[in-house]
């Protein structure tokens, strides 16, 4: 039987184990259990004293890593089988999303003094140069970190003195995506949704668009991560599909992955503040539809932890990915998760809104008025940039809010 330790903020919580038939399970510490301040890794991972099968933790650890042919570039770097979860995280689950940790049995994770490898502006063009035959620095010595999704990133720590590259299990504040060649203007695309979205007073990560030599790039300001005494604090988090125990390889909701109504109950049953954040969600998911952002499926979504071991209280957290895919004929014109019977946007009727609203608790009068409002404040903050690929936006956005004014009312 193999073994992780699992770490949740520096604190062993359980272990994750791997039998020779290649299953994975996962237990809580008796440790952990007594503990009057213990809490769980998971929504989908209550404590208790019973085994989590594989069938009920793969959906959290695996949805830890990183997918589709990064993770294939990766397993090869590493010399392991890209769909052995345990073996993945064994190699790079030292620095997750969230406040998880996973170490070999006799290691723990660094101490609070942090590793970092300064680098400059160069080395960061030469090691964007080698992003793609190296996704997350795998297979490099002392690096151990791992991010969830398809695309190149790099995770680094930034602050008045430059760029540092985490080493050993260390802490990143950032997380740097350059921009896909075959979907010129990507890096633009999101930078302006997520501009647009902390306009309309929607919770957003802080992101900046940034040139290195021929790299156009995202930097983005990690939500889970905070400076306490000059040090960098992880804040535990997880995606709709983790909280769900959905996999990952099923994320969409015509694969099985979740529908908008299984989000919103989340909402409603994990949040600290349920109100609030159900109003945030229905307002993200009706931006998502205005801006094209069809690729908006449960990992998309997150709900993020306060930083006190106990009390504590869950939050709907930033939103983050915000991209027009409709503006790249290529992509699938299909929504990830359905709006009523319908995954596509042209085919919208009032029937399909109505059965939403209704399919997540809201009131057809309350949410065709929320409806309204929100389409109204978009079309107004919307700005007419000089960027070719921010004026598309915007030629979406306005039309896609005329067709919603004329279908409700």
């Amino acid at each position: 039987m193999k073994q992780l330790l699992v770490y949740l903020q520096g604190s062993e919580v359980g272990i994750l184990a791997q039998n020779r038939e290649g299953n994975l399970s996962f237990a809580y510490s008796d440790s952990w259990l007594n503990n009057p301040k213990a809490r769980p890794l998971s929504q989908s991972l209550p404590l208790r004293s019973e085994k989590f099968s594989e069938r009920e933790c793969v959906g959290f650890f695996g949805g830890l890593l990183p997918e589709e042919y990064n993770r294939e570039i990766i397993a090869k770097n590493l010399g392991i089988t890209p769909r052995n979860d345990f073996a993945m995280l064994r190699e790079i689950g030292g620095e997750c999303a969230g406040s998880v940790s996973l170490m070999s049995p006799g290691e723990k994770p660094v101490p609070a003094t942090n590793s970092y490898e300064p680098i400059s502006e160069g080395e960061l063009i030469a090691l964007l140069d080698q992003l793609p035959q190296r996704p997350l620095l795998a297979g490099k010595a002392e690096i151990r970190l791992s991010l969830a999704g398809a695309q190149n990133k790099v995770a680094l720590r930034v602050n008045e003195n430059g760029f540092a590259i985490p080493l050993h299990e260390s802490p990143s504040t950032h997380i740097l995506k350059p921009e896909l060649e075959r979907f010129p203007g990507l890096v633009e695309n999101e930078a302006y949704c997520l501009h647009l979205a902390a306009k309309t007073g929607l919770p957003t990560c802080e992101a900046a668009p940034r040139q290195f030599g021929p790299h156009s790039c995202l930097l983005i300001t990690r939500y889970d991560r905070i400076l306490q005494n000059s040090m960098v604090v992880r804040l535990h988090q997880e995606d709709f599909c983790q909280a769900l125990g959905i996999p990952t390889r099923i994320k969409y909701q015509s694969e099985g992955g979740p529908g908008l109504a299984e989000c919103f109950e989340l909402v409603r049953t994990a949040s600290a503040s349920p109100a609030r954040d159900l109003i945030q969600l229905f307002n993200a998911v009706l931006f998502n539809f205005l801006i094209g952002n069809n690729d908006a499926h449960g990992k998309n979504f997150s709900l993020l932890y306060s930083p006190e071991v106990e009390p504590y209280s869950v939050r709907l957290a930033p939103l983050y990915d915000l991209v027009s895919t409709a503006c790249y004929s290529e992509l699938s014109p299909k929504m990830a998760m359905k709006i009523g019977k319908t995954d596509l946007p042209a085919e919208l009727r009032l029937r399909d809104w109505e059965k939403y609203w209704e399919s997540i608790g809201f009131s057809p009068n309350q949410a065709r008025k929320q409806t309204l409002q929100f389409a109204d404040s978009l079309e107004e903050l919307c700005c007419a940039p000089d960027n070719e690929t921010q004026q598309s936006i915007d030629v979406m956005i306005r039309s896609r809010i005329q067709k919603l004014r004329k279908t409700l009312t």
